[in-house]
């Protein structure tokens, strides 16, 4: 039986943005999402890397400056700016892919599967699924930009496997190395992408909306939180494994189940769950906050256009 909900609108019926709002919208908020939580990334990346307890307060700051925890303090917070270029490359190619895709795919399922969901989870309910599953198809694809999260993390936690080799000479000498990990990603991608594109629409349905376009800032708000803090916990074990498998040197790789293996021997299954705690409340708000920005920015530029 499908959960009561205020709305009752079809999965078939859809409203579809121009394909230059998804463009704008999804790549504002990247931007955005960058300028401001590119430190807070860092950060979370480098406790989840972290296979030590942390005992002490000097040894937290050991964790997140490494070399620079005696520096100043300026010096300390320019530190969280590693791998900006990738990052940049990363952020906004990835943000336009899933914001701006997810559309896409959520107008195809609409009109050629929407009569399906609302059969199978009734009307309202099959909107919002359809939205989630929308999601999780494109956060599955989401592995072709691969290579720059990689290069991302590597630069965040562990410099030394660049050993001053450039952008090109390490696509030269990785070449598909750089998609290790891709089925792990996948893995928690899908879940993922499904919590928050899934927890969105189900928040915008309790909100009694039929055209979740139609949805103010605070409304957008509210499903942001939904959608973003549902993704983060769903994803939260995979996002680990992922993590570790992509920080690991070039020459010395190590598979996911061998890293599941390790942690449980040495680490216990909490690490499993290690940095959710900061990413709920750092990376948490970076996700709400791009996610918030895509949601209100698309349906506006679609106005404007």
């Amino acid at each position: 039986m499908s959960p009561a909900l205020v709305s009752n609108a079809s999965a078939k019926g859809f409203k579809k943005e121009s394909g230059v709002a998804r463009l704008l919208g999804s790549g504002s908020a990247g931007i955005a999402e960058l300028a401001v939580f590119h430190p807070v990334d860092t950060i979370a990346k480098r406790l989840m890397s972290n296979q030590g307890k942390i005992a002490s307060v000097s040894q937290l700051n050991t964790v997140i400056f490494k070399e620079y925890a005696a520096k100043p303090f300026g010096r300390k917070f320019f530190s969280l700016f590693p791998g900006l270029g990738y990052a940049a490359g990363y952020k906004v190619s990835q943000r336009i892919y899933k914001y701006g895709g997810q559309p896409f795919m959520r107008d195809y399922l609409s009109a050629y599967h929407g009569e399906k969901f609302d059969r199978t989870f009734g009307k309202g309910s099959g909107k919002a699924i359809l939205h989630a599953t929308a999601g999780s198809l494109i956060g599955i694809g989401e592995i072709i930009l691969l290579p720059l999260d990689v290069l991302k993390i590597k630069r965040q936690t562990n410099p030394d496997a660049f050993r001053g080799r450039g952008l090109f000479k390490i696509i030269s000498d990785e070449g598909f190395g750089l998609y290790r990990g891709w089925g792990w990603t996948a893995a928690r991608n899908a879940p993922g992408s499904f919590a928050l594109f899934g927890g969105s629409a189900f928040a915008k349905e309790m909100l009694g909306l039929t055209d979740y376009n139609a949805a103010t800032w605070g409304q957008n708000f509210i499903a942001s939180i939904a959608g973003a803090s549902s993704s983060l916990v769903v994803s939260a074990p995979l996002d680990v494994i992922k993590t570790r498998i992509q920080n690991k040197n070039f020459e010395n790789p190590e598979s996911g189940f061998r890293i599941i293996s390790n942690m449980i021997k040495h680490e216990g299954p909490t690490a499993f769950f290690k940095g959710l705690t900061p990413k709920l409340l750092m990376t948490g708000p970076k996700l709400v906050f791009s996610f918030w920005l895509a949601q209100t920015l698309i349906p506006a530029f679609d106005k404007l256009m």
